[in-house]
């Protein structure tokens, strides 16, 4: 599951290639009328500044993926290593889709409507990482399909190697 949108002023996690869940990031409640084992709250988040004339404005950005402990949670008793390996793999989706945002803003012509043209490539992204993680959780059956579970791991890692 994914939430974005959150203020700034709350615990984030950055990712990074290295950097690997543990369950003790996972600092939220659990709910009781969820019948997942676990909760990944990550998202994408942006910042740029614009230089330029009416006609042409050149951005300096910068994309970050974030895991929100807060907002993540899960269940001890059903928690075990395959379950965190797949919120792990909701994390490193969103970073997937932080590198596309970066692509498209490094490729994007800017007018002096920068700030709505970035929103809307933003929400845009946004929309796509939304159904591509419902997709994941969908086809792997939230990790109770290993077959898929494998294919999907093996996706997501060629995305980020590349």
């Amino acid at each position: 599951m994914l939430h974005l949108g959150y203020g700034q002023a709350e615990e984030m996690v950055l990712w990074t290639p290295t950097g690997k869940l543990e369950w003790s990031d996972f600092k939220g409640k659990p709910s009781n009328i969820s019948n997942a084992a676990a909760i990944t709250a990550s998202g994408i988040t942006y910042s740029f500044s614009a230089k330029g004339t009416q006609d042409r404005m050149e951005l300096d950005f910068k994309v970050d993926t974030h895991f929100y402990p807060d907002k993540s949670w899960y269940k001890p008793k059903l928690a075990n290593p395959i379950i965190l390996s797949h919120e792990q793999l909701h994390f490193d989706i969103s970073e997937v889709y932080a590198r596309k945002l970066r692509q498209i803003l490094d490729k994007t012509k800017f007018t002096s409507n920068a700030k709505s043209e970035v929103k809307e490539i933003y929400r845009k992204i946004l929309r796509e990482l939304n159904d591509y993680q419902n997709q994941y959780d969908s086809e792997t059956n939230f990790s109770r399909d290993t077959v898929q579970q494998l294919i999907w791991n093996k996706k997501i890692k060629k995305a980020l190697n590349n």
